[in-house]
């Protein structure tokens, strides 16, 4: 039987980056190998720097081999993003297709211009590494942090919903010199983008739920971490397209994940949250609420978003998306009550 190397190959890169445990058996199993047969084909590939291995035969472990990888510590006087690009990203990305770079050009520039111009740090950290499969990049600096600066800024009660303000979009703590569209966007155009301060990791997936995670050993600074798979075919200026107006080139659309405005513990039943939750909306004329992991929601939430707020605001389209029934009914209810007629 004549085995589809191709198909092998990508097999066996999918198991090493799902942990790399009993590859040869799976092989066997899979393509009707020898067991000989597959541990030659991993062999090949560890030798052709594709993967690496650890441990005795029946247990060895394989991962992905670091392909190429560039860092630096740049101090922050004087630094231009282009020069972190051309001197650490470019490098390391040039043989990917085209949509792939361009997509790193915008991520990686925008974060070491936020660290430049907000963070307050002495220096900027940055690197970026690529496997057989996908490049991670990274953007580091030691300021007071961007959950921190953001409460501050917008006098916030609590750093957790900066968290949220980020999520929306158009969010900057210098409107005179940005548009607060770098983090947006680079969240959206990544397969997985994440942002470290304080007590606090903000992670974000196309197609899966954002989460907030608590750290109790937290640390000073930012850390933001950005991965595309390199065979990627997303297009950055699709994703730029997507939340813009039909037929316009501005950014009118927003899809906010209602989940970060509740914390842990919590359910979102008060108006006060509604009102957290709401805070900027008029900024867009499309706001698309997605209830992703929420199971409920409240009377007084759902009529403050839904009849409220929306009666104040006429000309924003507000949209729904993974509501649970319950969740459903309780915005059916209050936008019921929105249309009731008042009486003579």
């Amino acid at each position: 039987m004549k085995i589809d190397k191709a198909a092998l190959r990508k097999r066996v890169l999918d198991l090493a980056d799902q942990g790399g445990k009993n590859v040869a058996a799976v092989l066997v199993a899979e393509f009707g190998i020898s067991r000989q047969a597959a541990n030659v084909h991993l062999a090949r590939m560890v030798e052709a720097r594709e993967l690496t291995a650890d441990g005795a035969t029946r247990s060895r472990i394989y991962r992905l081999a670091i392909l190429e990888q560039a860092a630096r510590t740049y101090p922050k006087e004087g630094l231009s993003e282009d020069t972190v690009w051309r001197e650490i990203a470019a490098p390391v990305v040039r043989t990917l297709p085209e949509n792939v770079r361009d997509i790193w050009h915008y991520g990686m520039t925008e974060m070491v211009n936020n660290a430049i111009d907000h963070s307050g740090s002495l220096s900027v950290h940055a690197g970026i590494a690529r496997n057989p499969l996908h490049t991670t990049g990274w953007v580091l600096d030691e300021g007071e942090g961007i959950f921190l600066k953001i409460k501050k800024a917008l006098g916030l009660y609590d750093p957790r919903e900066s968290i949220l303000e980020l999520a929306k979009g158009k969010l900057t703590t210098d409107p005179a010199n940005h548009t607060g569209e770098g983090i947006f966007f680079s969240s959206k155009m990544f397969d997985a983008f994440d942002i470290r301060s304080g007590t606090l990791h903000f992670s974000h997936a196309p197609d899966a739920p954002d989460f907030l995670f608590e750290r109790p050993l937290g640390a000073p600074g930012t850390l933001v971490l950005m991965r595309i798979a390199n065979n990627s075919a997303r297009v950055a200026k699709e994703v730029f397209n997507s939340f813009a107006a039909p037929e316009e080139f501005t950014f009118d659309k927003t899809i906010v994940p209602v989940r970060l405005a509740q914390y842990e513990g919590e359910k979102l039943v008060s108006r006060s949250q509604a009102k957290r939750l709401t805070m900027r909306f008029e900024r867009f004329r499309t706001v698309i609420l997605d209830f992703a992991g929420v199971e409920t929601i409240g009377q007084a939430f759902a009529d403050e978003v839904f009849r409220v707020f929306q009666a104040t605001h006429p000309d924003i389209a507000m949209l729904t998306q993974n509501t649970t029934p319950d969740v459903e009914g309780m915005i059916k209810r209050a936008i019921g009550a929105r249309r009731i007629e008042p009486k003579d």
